[in-house]
Order: structure tokens, then C-alpha cells, then sequence
């Protein structure tokens, strides 16, 4: 599977995937850099996969569906204009020729969805986890969001997570505090320091290294627990209650 990214604004990656000829983006929200690679490569847009209703994520969808009648998948939400094939969980849905499974990942947002490539190892994850971070929780709940980043966390290690945003930098600056003595954790944000210098994407990133630096899914870890315990920022013990007094520690600034 051929993966490029295309930026968007100031942070945001739009995915686009390519196949003899013919492509799928995911999470358009500005139509006019896709147009351009478009005409670049010479390539027949196929269809426009969607993970969440926000606007940087959509934005693009009426233009680039009004100029090339490209199919338009995503979630079951009113909100989101277009959408041809709406995806709910458990719904495998055929892009390109490959076969990629739906999982409702709320959290979020309500109507947040993710897409696995079991064959090609790949996951598209929308806002819903970040190299070294998870999204905010604006619509659901601790607990959902936990539960969601859980079903993400049990993929094979290999998995490739596509994200759509370049946030590793700060994610890994705060993943710090929270881990100050995690070896992995600090070679990786070294390492990504680097790439960014270069102006090279930290993403895709995969499921396996996100479980050993990313302390939004590092709820059972005794040195998160730790850490949280010694700033007065936990009691209790559950993975949702490690996972929200992370989060609620992130949100603070």
C-alpha cells in the first residue's frame, strides 16, 4: 500500500492512497492541497474516507466530491455532508481493493471512527490517538475515550497508526513529565526531534511503539501510576481512572 501524506494548514496530514492509477484520501479538510496533488500525479480521486465531523477534517469534502464524483465514506452523523456509504462498527468497507475494518472509537467525538487494514497492517485513526498522545475528549468521557484507545491498543504491534495531525513534539514533551526515566520514551522523542528539524513527518508511528511511550495508553504501567500518585493526581486504579488523570494533567496546558 503506497501512503503519502499531503499538509493541510498548519498541522494536519491528509492521507492519500494510491493504487494503479487511482487514490483514496482520508480526512480532507481543505480541498485545494489534494486538488493540486491530484493534478500533480496525475491520479482519478476514488474515495474520500472520513473519521470524524470536525471541520479540519472535512472541510474539503463538497469540492473535491462537486469536481471529480468521488464516493464518500464515514460516519453515521447528519452532521457531515455527503457521505455516500455511512460505516458503523464491525462494517468492512472495500477501498482500492483493500478490505478495511470499522471501529467506533468515540471519545473524541461521538461519531469518531477508525479504519484497519488487517492485510496491510494499517490503521487510520483520525484524532483518536497521536504519536506520544491521544485527542481531547470535547464529546464523550473519560471512560469512552479509554475504552476506544483500549480497542486501538490490541492491534497487532506492527500496525502502522496514521494519524492526522504533527503534534509529536509537544505530545512527547508532556509524555516526559509523566515518564521522566522511560529509555524508549526519550530515544523516541530524540529521534523525532531530529525529524523535525528536517521537516520529516514523525508519522506513521505503530501500535507496538505507541504502548511502550505513550502514556495515554500506558494505564498500567507502575511508573505512570507513580508519577500521577506523587503530583496529587491520583486514587483509584482503573484503567479509566489512570487514563483520565493523564488526560485531565494534559488538558491543564
Amino acid at each position: 500500500m503506497t501512503i503519502v501524506p499531503i499538509p493541510a494548514f498548519s498541522d494536519n496530514y491528509i492521507w492519500m492512497l494510491e493504487r494503479e492509477g487511482r487514490v483514496a484520501v482520508v480526512d480532507p479538510g481543505d480541498a485545494n492541497p489534494v486538488l493540486a496533488v491530484l493534478q500533480e500525479r496525475g491520479v482519478i480521486l476514488d474515495t474520500l474516507i472520513i473519521t470524524h465531523h470536525h471541520f479540519d477534517h472535512t472541510g474539503g469534502v463538497r469540492a473535491l466530491k462537486e469536481k471529480t464524483n468521488c464516493r464518500v465514506v464515514g460516519p453515521d452523523n447528519p452532521k457531515i455532508e455527503g457521505i455516500d456509504e455511512k460505516l458503523g462498527d464491525g462494517d468492512i468497507v472495500h477501498v482500492l481493493g483493500y478490505d478495511f475494518a470499522v471501529l467506533e472509537v468515540p471519545g473524541h467525538t461521538l461519531d469518531h471512527i477508525a479504519l484497519h487494514c488487517a492485510d496491510e497492517s494499517v490503521l487510520f485513526c483520525g484524532d483518536t490517538l497521536f504519536v506520544g498522545g491521544c485527542g481531547r475528549v470535547f464529546e464523550g468521557t473519560y471512560p469512552m475515550m479509554q475504552s476506544s484507545l483500549a480497542k486501538l491498543a490490541a492491534l497487532p504491534p506492527e500496525t502502522a497508526v496514521y494519524c492526522t495531525h504533527e503534534y509529536t513534539l509537544a505530545n512527547l514533551a508532556f509524555a516526559r513529565k509523566v515518564e521522566p526515566d522511560n529509555e524508549d520514551l526519550l530515544a523516541h522523542a530524540s529521534k523525532c526531534e531530529r525529524m523535525r528539524a528536517e521537516n520529516i513527518p514523525t508519522v506513521p508511528s505503530t501500535i507496538g511503539r505507541e504502548l511502550e511511550i505513550n502514556p495515554f495508553l500506558r494505564w498500567s504501567s507502575p511508573a505512570v501510576i507513580a508519577q500521577l500518585t506523587h503530583e496529587g493526581r491520583f486514587e483509584g486504579g482503573s484503567p479509566a481512572e489512570v487514563f483520565g488523570a493523564v488526560r485531565a494533567w494534559k488538558d491543564e496546558g
